[in-house]
């Protein structure tokens, strides 16, 4: 099968001529003008021999899109963040009411572990969902596609819930650690509190930092963002535990 082209003198005929190849005998025809007419020539130019332009690629990767790196990063800046700021907050809540270094100690380890499993089953169970979705997507869209013929979808483009699961709660206790750390070694109520508040905030700080870093994010505004955030949640867990613990409820 062949298109036909109709030439009429004009520039565009040498842009076709470039684009597919044409026999010699014809275009040395073309050229003397003695046995064609160049007012009105059709051309057969077959279909096979179209040549697409591919789209121009950046081989340097310049222009990376960064929210792909969205999910994952999210779940370690969740879980670390969120093990540092609950263990800091039941330490001092505690520390409001015990001035015993142990008390402050077993609540924080037992924050450490109740986080760390109600992470990875929160996590587990949301991406087991996300994979059912998008299994059963991608059932539906081959299914339309090959008129019936499935196939089992490729494993590692989709989520792992057991992945995931594992790394919330690896990140949940790497941030827990942190102030239970802080709070071991010091005898002084006083200052194990305080010591407790400056260890957390550091590490605050540098949650914050490591997020904005790799998600080319403000910098100064996420580091002011997690810190205040783990300011209010640390000063409203002491503030409320010691009206409690003052009123004897």
């Amino acid at each position: 099968m062949g298109t036909m082209v109709n030439y009429k003198q004009s520039s565009s005929f040498h842009f076709i001529c470039d684009s597919y190849p044409l026999p010699s005998s014809f275009m040395a025809s073309l050229e003397r003008g003695d046995q064609l007419s160049r007012k009105n020539i059709e051309i057969s130019v077959r279909e096979n021999h179209f040549v697409p332009i591919e789209q121009h690629q950046d081989p340097k990767g310049e222009d990376f899109n960064y929210a792909k790196r969205g999910q994952w990063l999210r779940a370690a800046i969740l879980g670390a963040n969120d093990g540092l700021v609950s263990v800091a907050s039941l330490m001092m809540g505690v520390g409001a009411v015990k001035r015993d270094v142990m008390a402050m100690i077993l609540a924080g380890f037992a924050g450490l572990v109740a986080g760390a499993c109600s992470m990875a089953i929160g996590e587990f169970v949301s991406v087991y969902t996300q994979l059912d979705i998008e299994v059963a997507q991608m059932k539906r869209e081959k299914g339309t596609n090959s008129a019936g013929n499935e196939e089992k979808p490729e494993d590692e483009q989709l989520p792992n819930p057991f992945q995931a699961a594992i790394a919330s709660a690896l990140a949940f206790a790497v941030g827990a650690v942190v102030p239970l750390l802080a709070a071991a070694f010091i005898k002084e109520h006083k200052v194990r509190l305080g010591v407790v508040i400056a260890v957390s905030s550091l590490a605050l700080l540098v949650f914050g930092g490591v997020g904005a870093a790799l998600g080319r994010t403000p910098m100064a505004r996420s580091c002011a963002r997690v810190l205040v955030g783990g300011w209010m949640a640390m000063g409203i867990t002491f503030g409320l535990t010691k009206l409690i613990g003052s009123t004897g409820l």
